[in-house]
């Protein structure tokens, strides 16, 4: 499915797209055309709105990953690095946020309004200082900062860490301090830890 539109039809393929569940990339020409896309075949396409993790995409994502992620994954390899480092996180795991989260678009957003790189709620990003979620240096550092925070909160549980990551701390202490029973979070956990342990794996 392409498009070159003008707004109003961009907002009909938007809510279509969205209806189907697919995510939706867009980039403007030369000219001016806004071209939108739930297939991105040009390189200059970009992630505008996340579909919802469901389980079983959310399992094919730990699948090698497509080219497009893991060519701008290694533009944010030294943020990744020292960041990790500075929250006494494995690389590894910062980076399997950020491609299951945003498949390393800095300017992704989703449904819920979530931004960035690591995916930040304006909630969250308020809480840990950040003036602007699309900066992958701010997002990254109050991504990796609130991971680090809940992986003291849930004893260095990081299941549990994941799933309050992406349902929030009160949706895992509701339900006991296990993962809330949500399709998104119960397919987000295991595809997060699987291309987690990929990635340990890969850099051994």
């Amino acid at each position: 499915m392409r498009r070159s539109t003008r707004f109003g039809l961009a907002l009909c393929l938007l809510a279509a797209c969205a209806q189907a569940g697919a995510d939706i990339f867009a980039y403007t020409d030369e000219s001016g055309s806004t071209h939108y896309s739930n297939v991105p075949t040009d390189p200059r396409f970009t992630l505008l709105l996340k579909s919802p993790v469901e389980p079983e995409a959310a399992s094919a994502a730990v699948a090698p990953a497509p080219e497009h992620w893991r060519q701008r994954a290694a533009s944010y390899q030294s943020l990744i690095d020292r960041t990790a480092k500075r929250n006494a996180l494995q690389p590894a795991l910062l980076k399997a946020v950020i491609a299951i989260e945003s498949a390393f678009n800095p300017h992704a957003v989703s449904r819920a309004g979530a931004q960035g790189l690591m995916q930040l709620h304006p909630k969250t990003a308020r809480r840990y200082g950040v003036g602007n979620a699309f900066d992958p240096e701010q997002n990254v550092a109050a991504g990796a900062h609130y991971l680090r925070d809940l992986l003291r909160r849930y004893n260095n549980n990081l299941e549990l860490a994941l799933a309050a990551y992406n349902a929030g701390e009160d949706a895992v202490d509701r339900y006991g301090q296990q993962i809330p029973p949500y399709r998104e979070t119960r397919g987000y956990v295991p595809a997060v830890l699987r291309l987690y342990h990929e990635l340990l794996t890969a850099s051994t």
